[in-house]
């Protein structure tokens, strides 16, 4: 006898249902923490055990992560993007790297065709913020941006199969970025200021090759200085070294 599909009609997996819309339309965003128990009970309208149930199988995809003393923190946007998280967790930096870059080709390519005026100005706004972080010495906001700058990118490929994939690497970019600004490199490897600009400006030109050539180069960069970060021999956990610091100019 052939198997049947049921309808899901029990209590838990309608509240699993309703927190996986909550996550995925972004009013419970990616880092931040969940509503207390007692308020999910009142706003759910369920028993305290349906809520833990739910929340248990929530954790168990990945998708939320319990913190004791602290609360329950919302860890992925979906449960695919909880499954690329923990097979990132259990790779190397430079591996994950070098996906990255196949995605980021492929995104600065399809973006200076399909990019709009609102994608543009996005992009142009982003690599000023990056500017400003790094004159300021910020790491962390230096990185916040560069981030956000290559989903930007990503987003203005027009493809959301790649735009998803793209933000479901953004744990493992950041800790590759960290590895690259701790290693003792020049600051042009560092900022890479002029090839990010070089990117903008093709996306803009609407030069398909030029993006692609301007992404593989300055990642191909950074891949470099992942591997050499490897081989330990002058890496070291630090602040990047700003204009400021070395006396170099802005477009290191």
């Amino acid at each position: 006898m052939p198997l049947r599909s049921t309808a899901r009609t029990n209590l838990v997996d309608l509240v699993i249902e309703q927190m996986e819309t909550l996550i995925a339309d972004g009013e419970w965003q990616v880092g931040t923490k969940i509503p207390p128990e007692p308020a999910l009970v009142e706003q759910l309208d369920v028993g305290r055990n349906t809520v833990r149930e739910a929340v248990r199988a929530l954790v168990h995809t990945g998708m939320l992560e319990p913190r004791q003393g602290d609360g329950t923190y919302v860890r992925a946007s979906s449960d695919f993007g909880a499954a690329v998280q923990r097979r990132l967790r259990r790779a190397e930096s430079l591996e994950a790297y070098e996906v990255r870059a196949s995605l980021e080709r492929d995104a600065a390519r399809h973006a200076a065709r399909r990019r709009t005026d609102e994608d543009l100005a996005a992009l142009r706004a982003v690599l000023d913020e990056r500017l400003v972080a790094w004159r300021g010495g910020d790491t962390a906001a230096f990185i916040d941006a560069d981030v956000r700058f290559h989903q930007t990118i990503a987003q203005a490929a027009h493809n959301t199969v790649l735009a998803e994939l793209y933000a479901h690497l953004t744990d493992a970019l950041r800790g590759t970025l960290e590895a690259v600004l701790g290693a003792h490199l020049p600051d042009a490897v560092h900022y890479q200021l002029d090839a990010h600009t070089a990117l903008v400006d093709a996306i803009e030109a609407g030069d398909a090759e030029a993006a692609e050539r301007v992404a593989l180069a300055h990642l191909t960069e950074a891949m470099d200085a992942l591997r050499g970060a490897a081989g330990g021999a002058d890496a070291a956990p630090g602040a990047p070294r700003t204009p400021h610091d070395t006396g170099d100019d802005d477009h290191a």
